[in-house]
């Protein structure tokens, strides 16, 4: 399914819709899977295009993939598994270097092609490579390649340069057995890392310190297979809590957890929405005026980078200036153009936006440059006046399911539509 999506703007988006499992969750709890010859299974799985090629890259290391139900994954890596990742799949999704450390860690040796995936920017694997060295690793990086190999993982005290969040899960799943104890300073304390460490933590690895700066891994011997529920989607949630806001609607996002958002709500609420968390969700209602703010994407608890482009296309409507500096990826700003398009004032100066808010956002065909700037195009044709198309939303098929019905549930007026067919909302636009 791939397409495009035609959406009729103006409609108050309003009731209340559950949001999935974590996408940066379960494909690295499906990597984590490796680190056992026995059976696992992953629960509230969100049946993404980066799952499916995720499930691809086990199958071809060796593992039996099945489908109990469509949000649950079964994995069973055996105990023979290649230690090869091939490039046609690694290069279509940069999360696949993340069975680096696994392999590792079970075979003593592992050969993964280099990672592709959205272009947002130099995502470097320095990190990774000099962390498992540290470990004992012996690592080679050519011809498209990166080679590890290592008799013995050995446990260590690793500092990393920055709180890269790959970097972090790599470590973590090699230490689980390693010998001895390893000890990772600076670490990414996302909510995806205190997901993975729980899962671990249930397979039998013993871990301290996950969500805080430092976290201590004391290796053992063997790990089992669990079953296990991938936390829900910070991103995906977030996502929702905007198209609320973006079209002066009420919506109710079940099962969106308050305390991995508190700087989008924060943001939320800085803008002029009404927000109320509770354990059972979070509701946003939104406001016909929009405030600008200032926004700057830090790593976890700041204000996540995946949020950022959804809030340009809010603010773009918003009664003032807003700037976001984007401090993560230095190519997320590749929207901005497409946005434009739509009518809004934006400029970038390096790292910076300056968005002067405009009264309304006119719809035209667009393309969605990756997959959190596609998905804000889709937020900006909701609030705009007339007719948006939005093209190559197979970047949004990676990290959304069911999107558009989601959206559809709440009000909106949008359409999936395949090549050679034709829209009702263009014809009637026409």
């Amino acid at each position: 399914m791939s397409g495009k999506f035609v959406v009729q703007g103006g409609n108050r988006l309003s009731g209340a819709v559950r949001v999935g499992g974590a996408k940066n969750s379960a494909l690295k709890l499906m990597a984590a899977a490796l680190l056992t010859e026995e059976q696992t299974v992953l629960t509230n799985v969100p049946l993404i295009t980066d799952v499916k090629i995720m499930a691809a890259v086990l199958e071809r290391l060796g593992a039996s993939i099945s489908y109990s139900d469509p949000d649950v994954i079964e994995i069973k890596p055996g105990y023979s598994l290649y230690a090869e990742a091939p490039y046609e799949l690694v290069s279509q999704m940069r999360a696949s270097i993340i069975v680096l450390g696994p392999l590792l860690a079970r075979l003593g040796r592992a050969r993964v092609a280099m990672p592709g995936g959205c272009n947002i920017g130099s995502r470097k694997i320095d990190m990774h490579i000099r962390g498992l060295e540290m470990l004992g690793a012996r690592i080679e990086v050519g011809h498209g390649f990166i080679e590890a190999i290592s008799e013995k993982l050995v446990g260590s005290k690793i500092a990393l340069d920055y709180p890269s969040v790959g970097a972090t899960e790599n470590l973590l799943m090699a230490a689980t057995l390693a010998e001895g104890v390893t000890i990772i300073e600076n670490v990414a304390r996302e909510p995806e890392i205190v997901d993975l460490a729980n899962f671990l933590r249930k397979m039998g690895a013993k871990i301290e310190g996950a969500g805080t700066p430092t976290m201590r891994i004391e290796g053992v011997d063997k790990l089992h297979g669990v079953e296990y529920r991938v936390v829900p989607d910070r991103i995906e949630a977030g996502t929702l809590l905007v198209a609320a806001a973006i079209t002066n609607g009420d919506i109710m996002v079940k099962d969106a957890i308050p305390e991995h958002l508190e700087m989008v709500i924060s943001k939320l609420r800085d803008i002029g929405a009404e927000v109320i968390a509770s354990d059972a969700g979070i509701r946003v209602a939104g406001c016909k005026c929009i405030n600008p703010t200032d926004i700057a994407t830090l790593p976890h608890p700041g204000f996540p980078t995946d949020m950022q482009t959804q809030f340009m296309a809010l603010l773009a409507m918003a009664n003032g200036t807003s700037i976001i500096t984007e401090n993560i990826f230095e190519n997320r700003f590749m929207f901005v153009n497409e946005l434009n398009r739509m009518g809004s004032d934006v400029r970038t100066e390096g790292r910076h936006a300056i968005i002067n808010g405009v009264p309304k956002l006119t719809g035209a065909p667009v393309k969605a440059p990756d997959l959190r700037g596609g998905a804000a195009l889709v937020l900006a044709g909701l609030a705009a006046e007339g007719v948006t198309e939005i093209f190559d939303i197979y970047h949004i098929d990676r990290g959304y399911h069911n999107f558009e019905h989601k959206l559809r549930a709440l009000g909106a007026n949008i359409q999936r539509i395949s090549k050679g067919e034709r829209s009702n909302i263009l014809k009637v636009a026409k």
